[in-house]
């Protein structure tokens, strides 16, 4: 389920930095300069480190590549992260927060005592302009790397179980036994996947269609 959001796509102004280094610099590797460590923040890596992902696939995520990238040296990149793979365990992180945990809560929030609202909202999830085709791409670069690494497979698997588990919960609050639940918010989970996927499929129109034709079938009332 591909979610607006801006987190990984707009780095984060640059803040002074407000702590001692705490992990010593990569062997080979020679301190940061002051001005390098007051200027970056981790969200800078990993904002980059996602660009560089969908652009270009997780092998093109490099130090050095991220490094020249934001116009500092190597160093830098050892004052916040350990390594490259303390880095992609971030990015897997900032992902799974921002469209899973955040969406989620707001979500809930935003609707707590109207879960056809809340189911509304699900369905409405991947046609929510730049950023919702944004989100696509950084979702559909995750899930293709996540077929050959065990990392970044547990991070989509889990923020698989966990939307679903949310659309499972609207289904409830409807009406549904806890099995048609579950059979309803997997038919449903699958329709916002395949929407955001095939996003260049039909027109507005077609896609609203589409959208009204989904909550009449996960609403109706199997005999």
């Amino acid at each position: 389920m591909p979610i607006p959001t801006t987190p990984m796509s707009t780095p984060p102004a640059p803040v002074p930095a407000r702590r001692k280094r705490s992990q010593a610099a990569a062997p080979g590797v020679s301190p940061v300069a002051t001005d390098t460590r007051s200027t970056l923040v981790p969200e800078h890596w990993i904002a980059a480190a996602t660009e560089v992902l969908v652009d270009e696939g997780i092998d093109h995520v490099k130090v050095d590549l991220l490094a020249t990238k934001l116009n500092v040296t190597r160093g830098s990149f050892y004052w916040h992260f350990r390594d490259r793979q303390d880095l992609l365990r971030r990015v897997l992180q900032s992902w799974s927060e921002a469209t899973t945990r955040q969406l989620t809560r707001r979500l809930e929030t935003a609707h707590t005592d109207d879960p056809l609202q809340q189911l509304r909202d699900v369905i409405s999830l991947p046609f929510r302009g730049r950023a919702a085709a944004r989100a696509a791409r950084i979702e559909l670069a995750i899930r293709a790397w996540a077929r050959r690494d065990a990392m970044a497979r547990q991070a989509v698997d889990d923020g698989d179980a966990a939307r679903l588990a949310y659309h499972e919960q609207i289904f409830k609050a409807l009406g549904f036994d806890d099995h048609e639940a579950a059979m309803r918010a997997f038919f449903l989970y699958s329709y916002e996947v395949a929407e955001s996927v095939l996003s260049r499929q039909g027109t507005a129109s077609q896609k609203q269609q589409r959208s009204a034709f989904i909550e009449r079938l996960v609403r109706a009332r199997l005999p």
